[in-house]
């Protein structure tokens, strides 16, 4: 839908399109009804689940995907993992009751770009989708406070801590990839790479891939 102009000779404003991929009915109901109400937005999609999203996004090509984390089957940020290199011009953003570093960094890993709790109020959702339709990355008071404690942190260089095979490893887990992904990559065997992994979580003292891409985003 665009907005018309009464004037022939203005340039008519496109809307942002948006689908939505949460399993509670209610909420799906909710979101669908404020981008509905909403100027300059239409709703493209809702979905259920990850499994029905995954063939139609791709179709659709929306703008911007809001996405819920805890979802039946495939998980939101497996929904964004897979979608994001199909549909690379599509802005996600998760909403979720999530607040912890590992769910917000392995989304943002994943591809996300926004990352909003469902507490969200209406005018603040809608401020934000039109933020990343902007250019702009989101994210909740709560959620932005933890991103800047993190790079916060004291930077160290794997390079000197890790092999440079571990370093490869790392890399690839910063870009998403998964385990079996990166044996392909690599070409070396699944247990192979669970050692490494395990031993660059030793090195990094870190206890999960979002910390150790955390520790990895901040090295420079």
């Amino acid at each position: 839908m665009k907005t018309e102009s009464s004037n022939p000779g203005q340039t008519q404003a496109a809307t942002i399109s948006v689908v939505v991929v949460e399993d509670d009915s209610s909420i799906r109901s909710i979101l669908t009804n404020w981008l509905e109400e909403a100027e300059g937005f239409t709703c493209a999609g809702v979905f259920p689940d990850v499994e029905s999203a995954l063939p139609q996004i791709p179709k659709t090509r929306p703008d911007v995907a809001i996405v819920d984390i805890n979802l039946p089957g495939l998980s939101g940020i497996e929904c964004v993992r897979q979608l994001k290199p199909q549909v690379p011009a599509t802005q996600f953003v998760m909403l979720t009751v999530y607040e912890d570093s590992n769910h917000i960094f392995d989304a943002l890993s994943a591809g996300a770009t926004g990352y909003l709790v469902k507490t969200t109020s209406r005018e603040t959702l809608i401020a934000a989708l039109r933020e990343v339709h902007g250019g702009g990355s989101p994210m909740s008071g709560n959620i932005a406070r933890k991103v800047v404690q993190n790079l916060q942190q004291p930077k160290i260089r794997p390079a000197d801590e890790l092999s440079k095979r571990e370093n490869e490893v790392l890399v690839l887990l910063a870009q998403g990839y998964l385990y079996k992904e990166i044996a392909e990559a690599l070409g070396i065997r699944l247990d192979t790479v669970n050692t490494y992994i395990r031993r660059i979580y030793e090195k990094l003292h870190v206890h999960s891939r979002s910390q150790a891409v955390a520790r990895f985003t901040n090295l420079g």
